[in-house]
């Protein structure tokens, strides 16, 4: 499943399930999603958008609408809502929720960048401290 959309750029960009699985990972902990976690949450969400850029809240189920707020709340999706008048003067309001697909594909590069450099090049400041300066002496503890 994708979801062809436009970028802020107006550029056309496929968004897919493999995307938004590397953006969940990469937006909610830094190694703290399971990758099999990340993907079937990508999958739930997907499923409810289909082939569409927006979807309307009123689908949701409270369970549902919880994963949509945890995700608003990683910058990974956002609301809007459109105001109308009805026939007998009342106003109705309806509320979306859409991708922030900007984001999404920032992630997603982001994750990519990280993959290319091993885990091993990564240094610690303390890899340049010796082992011995961490060991109390007599004189010190008096």
């Amino acid at each position: 499943m994708a979801v062809m959309t436009k970028t802020k750029e107006s550029e056309f960009v496929t968004l897919t399930v493999d995307d938004l699985t590397s953006a969940i990972r990469n937006s909610i902990d830094r190694r703290g999603m399971p990758d099999e976690e990340a993907r079937h949450m990508a999958q739930h969400v997907m499923n409810f958008f289909g082939y569409s850029e927006r979807i309307i809240d009123n689908i949701l189920e409270p369970e549902d609408r919880d994963a949509f707020y945890m995700l608003e709340d990683s910058g990974l999706l956002t609301t809007e809502r459109e105001e109308t008048t009805l026939y007998d003067g009342r106003e109705w309001r309806i509320h979306y929720w859409l991708f922030r697909k900007d984001k999404i594909l920032h992630l997603v590069k982001h994750a990519a960048e990280n993959e290319t450099m091993p885990e091993e090049d990564i240094s610690s400041v303390y890899d340049d401290i010796p082992a011995d300066i961490w060991q109390i002496t007599e004189e010190e503890e008096e």
